[in-house]
């Protein structure tokens, strides 16, 4: 008997050509899309510098401000040379000028149509003298601020390594109100790159503490005062505590 075989043929995909044409098709679309992007994303400073017929001239400072006048922020944007317009002009960068000045913490620039800029500006607040030239802020920023704009002249002097501002802090909390309550008067408390620690009481003796743990030796420092004579024509220079007990006392002439 005979037996009819029949032909193998290849498996052919049906729709296979027209799925590769739809892949290079979307391939295509997505790389003209991209350089179109890319081509707006580089000119589109350049548009938006062609909207503009003159140039930002005015300001205003939004707000109350304690040490910065018209006068800083002039000389900010007088640096900068001729500003650009209201669409052209990247506020940020002017942003980066004024918080140059070292007692700003944060500027915040917008254009007011339409030639007129509006910054609100937040400053850095001293809560005392920092190694005798700058400041420091209650979050132990130190910072530079030019001493004769300082109203409050009344600030305690502390000091230090600037990475010891948050401890200096607390240690000046801390004495300061220990001593306010047995009826003593600290203005300064500073610690040196060794470690040592000394205050400065408001009638300018100096309280040489050492390293370590302070507090024992500042209420002993308590004990002794009352007891310490001081000849006539003379006043206490400062008492160093850095002895395991007792106090050795310099003095000087009034």
């Amino acid at each position: 008997m005979n037996v009819l075989k029949r032909k193998s043929t290849p498996n052919t995909r049906y729709g296979e050509p027209k799925f590769r044409y739809f892949l290079q098709l979307r391939l295509l679309i997505a790389i003209l899309c991209i350089g179109f992007g890319y081509f707006v994303y580089s000119n589109w400073q350049n548009w938006l510098e062609g909207l503009d017929s003159k140039p930002i001239s005015a300001y205003a400072i939004v707000g109350k401000t304690e040490f910065t006048d018209y006068a800083d922020v002039q000389d900010v944007l007088l640096k900068m040379g001729t500003l650009k317009g209201f669409w052209g002009q990247d506020v940020k960068v002017i942003q980066e000028q004024i918080e140059t000045l070292p007692w700003i913490k944060v500027a915040v620039v917008r254009k007011v149509w339409p030639n007129r800029l509006s910054i609100w500006l937040t400053e850095y607040t001293p809560v005392a003298i920092w190694n005798k030239t700058e400041f420091v802020t209650k979050d132990g920023v130190v910072f530079q601020l030019p001493m004769e704009r300082l109203k409050n002249k009344v600030l305690p002097y502390l000091g230090g390594p600037d990475y010891q501002s948050p401890k200096v802090l607390e240690a000046w909390n801390q004495i300061y109100a220990d001593f306010k309550a047995k009826n003593l008067n600290v203005k300064g408390v500073t610690i040196d790159a060794r470690g040592a620690w000394q205050v400065t009481l408001d009638n300018d003796i100096v309280l040489k503490l050492g390293r370590g743990e302070w507090k024992s030796k500042l209420e002993r420092f308590v004990t002794i005062y009352p007891q310490i004579e001081v000849e006539e024509g003379k006043r206490i220079d400062y008492v160093d505590l850095r002895y395991t007990s007792g106090a050795a006392v310099g003095m000087t002439d009034e």
